[in-house]
């Protein structure tokens, strides 16, 4: 029995799936230094895969995308009223854009 690599499906990305994949931007200083090299940081869902992604980010922001990386972010445990709790997962995608291709994060405000 031979283990191969695992390959997402290449389908199509609806507009809703699309919507639901991006969830927000991730604006602090260091997503911000990424932008000198041409990368935009969005937050997604955990079970999101990179060609979905790379997909959705085109359709919605119509822009050409050369790389995406993502890591996946382990939730605090803190303190909520004095009881331990524990903060949600998260994945964070950074994704390159091709030269001279950009995405407005602050065009709504």
């Amino acid at each position: 029995m031979s283990i191969r690599p695992y390959k997402p499906k290449a389908g199509k990305v609806s507009d809703e799936r699309a919507y639901e994949l991006i969830r927000r931007p991730i604006v602090t200083e260091k997503s911000t230094r990424g932008s000198e090299f041409g990368q935009v940081t969005f937050e997604v869902p955990v079970n999101a895969a990179k060609p979905e992604i790379k997909q959705a980010v085109e359709r919605l922001f119509d822009v050409k995308v050369t790389a995406i990386n993502t890591l996946l972010v382990k939730g605090k445990t803190k303190r909520f009223r004095g009881r331990p709790g524990r903060r949600s997962d998260y994945k964070k995608a950074v994704v390159t854009l091709a030269e001279g291709q950009t995405i407005d994060l602050m065009a709504g405000v």
